[in-house]
């Protein structure tokens, strides 16, 4: 718990092993707000147009946000609210929460799962937990601040609904079944605190997310921003709205159909950041591959097939380094 930069970056300057390499610094920390990054109403009755703007969204950016998806805004608001709560707690009360299940289905990280042998750190405290089921999963929950799990139980619940929606409105997009895929549905709660050099550091590289679906609540505090058209471009933040971004498990069975796209977060030497994203992920056995009906003579397949176990291997190995993934991964030789 040491490492946690929640427990020490207050009277710090930005260590060394932080300082990213000039190419991956975050440069002009003002970049343009996407004003075309789609808003889509989940409140409209024709379903047909909301399948092809879902689907729309999802081909030209992998990013959206969505707006009138049922999920109450004051439970978002209690939901938020706890989540800014446990990361405020000392690092000797969040060891405590996130060690209860010897089977670590919750547990408190930072800067990347491979923090042991990275080469510089990001600035970023994260907390993970499964949520399905819920009632097996949530006695290893953190039971500080008292609130959480009486919150976000109800949240997650909300939030899954939606995801599964939304997987839904995509599968029928496609002409392909997603049934079942959603088999791990995980929290991960980021906490980026105070940083006194935005410019050196990030709280998240460059990335794309190794699941089907992420369902993102990221506050109103200003931070994702998204590699469009070789450059980047901020993600407003919209009160009681959800960002919606596709993952690369996606990409590989649309058969390079729906992008997975790359974002980042920045961090801000004015205000901390917290957001919470809620993972649809496959079982470990389940295989990745292009659907096969999206796959004949004219359009082969680009991506190999390989149980989600091994692409989850190559992702951590080539975190955020999305060519030498995107190699691992295709079929071109």
């Amino acid at each position: 718990m040491e490492h946690l930069v929640s427990s020490w970056c207050n009277d710090r300057s930005l260590p060394e092993s932080y300082i990213l390499p000039p190419e991956k610094r975050p440069g002009k920390l003002t970049v343009p707000l996407a004003n075309n990054i789609p808003v889509i109403d989940l409140g409209g009755h024709d379903q047909t147009d909301l399948i092809q703007q879902i689907l729309e969204a999802s081909q030209e950016f992998g990013f959206f946000q969505v707006i009138n998806h049922g999920v109450p805004s004051n439970l978002m608001d209690e939901a938020m609210s706890v989540f800014k709560e446990f990361h405020a707690l000392s690092a000797k009360d969040k060891a405590i929460e996130t060690s209860k299940d010897p089977n670590k289905s919750c547990f408190i990280y930072t800067s990347s799962h491979n923090y042991a042998t990275e080469k510089f750190h990001f600035w970023r405290d994260g907390l993970v937990h499964h949520c399905n089921p819920l009632e097996k999963c949530i006695q290893f929950w953190p039971e500080k601040p008292p609130r959480y799990r009486e919150v976000v139980g109800p949240y997650t619940a909300e939030v899954s609904n939606l995801a599964f929606r939304i997987l839904e409105f995509i599968s029928q997009g496609l002409g392909i079944s997603l049934g079942g895929l959603g088999a791990n549905q995980t929290l991960l709660v980021n906490h980026y605190p105070l940083c006194p050099d935005p410019s050196l550091t990030l709280g998240l590289g460059k990335h794309i997310d190794p699941v089907f679906i992420n369902i993102l609540l990221q506050s109103d505090v200003y931070g994702l921003q998204v590699f469009k058209d070789e450059e980047w471009v901020g993600v407003e933040p919209i009160p009681n709205a959800f960002v919606v971004n596709t993952g690369y498990p996606l990409q590989i069975i649309s058969n390079g159909k729906l992008k997975g796209a790359e974002h980042r977060v920045v961090t801000n030497s004015n205000v901390a950041r917290t957001s919470a994203s809620y993972f649809l992920s496959p079982s470990n056995e389940t295989l990745i591959e292009p659907a096969k009906s999206l796959v004949d003579a004219s359009h082969p397949a680009l991506y190999k097939s390989l149980p989600y176990k091994d692409f989850l291997i190559k992702y951590i190995a080539a975190f955020t380094d999305s060519k030498a993934l995107e190699e691992a991964l295709s079929t071109a030789v």
